[in-house]
């Protein structure tokens, strides 16, 4: 019983230390983009600022026409990026060019 305790007890304790999920999704933004180019060949396609609870991160799509994958990552005012998406078969679209007057 005692040992049945005492495992119970480190699965437990080893499962409430573990580090969360998003940490491993994270690094300094230099280390993020030289992945992104290194590995997957994406550059930097678009991206902005996003202003949230008193702070403002960015919001930044890399993207590689020669292997089809797409990054999106965010970092903060400390230089932390975390990826929050990624995928396949990225395409552009160039914007349609609408003439003054005319509702888009």
């Amino acid at each position: 019983m005692f040992k049945r305790i005492l495992a119970a007890g480190l699965l437990f304790g080893m499962a409430a230390t573990a580090p969360p999920a998003h940490a491993s999704n994270c690094a300094l933004r230099d280390q993020v983009v030289d992945r992104l180019q290194s590995k997957y060949s994406e550059t930097l396609t678009a991206g902005g600022l996003q202003g949230t609870q008193n702070i403002q991160t960015m919001v930044e799509v890399w993207a590689s026409e020669k292997t089809g994958t797409f990054t999106v990552i965010l970092t903060n005012p400390q230089g932390i990026s975390c990826v929050v998406a990624t995928g396949t078969d990225f395409f552009k679209r160039e914007a349609p060019i609408v003439p003054d007057g005319v509702k888009s």
